[in-house]
């Protein structure tokens, strides 16, 4: 069977680029969205015609123009979108709106991949405020893409390792520290911590697979089940050093959310429900749903420990 056509949209972003990269080196004929609100941003031309030279074809389009959307669309039998849901950059979920019509009038997308990729909010309906509204933002996008008759995958990929493991759970740290950490709660919630680049590839391996269709894809590779302290004493082993443990309460984890901007309590909200609820491993995966690690075995998925040898 012919690999499908892919069209990646935000492919220039933090997991887009992967995206694109991962349906390259899989053989698909690859078309990356080249929105002209880029504008003069270097970086992003730049990276954009990486991609060409790579063999990707770059494709005029703007979510502000239906009509190039469309076209843009009718180019291939995949859609994956990767735009932004993170409100400390910037949060462009409901965008997709645009793209969910562009798919419904073009008629012939056999599977759309909207901009998930964290946690399932379809599990998140007690969600801590304010986060709770990138839930509900995503539940909207599902609505209209069901409602519009749309093929997909929603792809839960849990917890981005760079954000999290780099900075040993800290909100705002993206590199260890080397003598103390804070330890949210009793440090013994199970979460679930995914590489970047694992995550596109198992992403670009459920759209061709009959078993993910009209399903949602949970990525949980089997080592990467860790509690906030297994995490840090990973570290420590590779460090040879034990770290200063403060722990802090639930109580004064959301109170100390109070004052800051809302861009971080949307953010802190999501750390919340990750470290003190454990909502990524309280409940398990029933027939709507298939796990990435148990489809794909052949993805040699990268361990916590691995990806923490990086920074020693």
């Amino acid at each position: 069977m012919a690999k499908s056509k892919v069209l990646i949209v935000g492919g220039t972003g933090y997991l887009g680029k992967r995206l694109v990269k991962a349906s390259l080196g899989e053989g698909h004929e690859t078309f990356v969205l080249s929105r002209r609100e880029i504008g003069v941003d270097i970086d992003k031309v730049e990276m954009l015609i990486s991609f060409k030279m790579l063999g990707a074809h770059l494709v005029p389009a703007s979510f502000s123009d239906h009509a190039s959307l469309v076209e843009a669309v009718k180019l291939v039998d995949v859609v994956i979108c990767a735009v932004s849901g993170v409100h400390i950059r910037s949060h462009s979920i409901m965008l997709q709106l645009n793209l969910v019509r562009a798919i419904k009038e073009a008629g012939n997308v056999k599977r759309f991949l909207p901009s998930e990729f964290g946690t399932d909010p379809a599990r998140m309906e007690k969600a801590t405020e304010p986060g709770n509204v990138v839930f509900q933002d995503k539940m909207v996008v599902r609505k209209a893409i069901e409602e519009a008759g749309i093929p997909y995958t929603y792809v839960s990929a849990n917890c981005f390792a760079g954000y999290f493991v780099g900075g040993l759970c800290q909100f705002g740290k993206i590199l260890p520290s080397r003598d103390s950490v804070i330890i949210h709660g009793d440090g013994y919630k199970k979460a679930i911590y995914v590489v970047e680049d694992d995550i596109a590839s198992y992403t670009i391996k459920t759209i061709d697979d009959p078993r993910t269709l009209n399903k949602t894809l949970y990525i949980r590779p089997p080592k990467n089940i860790l509690s906030h302290r297994e995490v840090v004493n990973i570290w420590e082993k590779l460090i040879g050093t034990e770290l200063d443990k403060i722990t802090i309460s639930k109580e004064d984890f959301l109170a100390s959310m109070k004052d800051l901007d809302y861009g971080q309590q949307v953010g802190l909200g999501h750390y919340h429900d990750v470290l003190y609820e454990g909502c990524l491993t309280n409940f398990e995966i029933g027939s709507e749903g298939e796990e990435a690690s148990q489809l794909y075995p052949g993805v040699n998925y990268t361990a916590v420990e691995d990806f923490l040898k990086r920074y020693v």
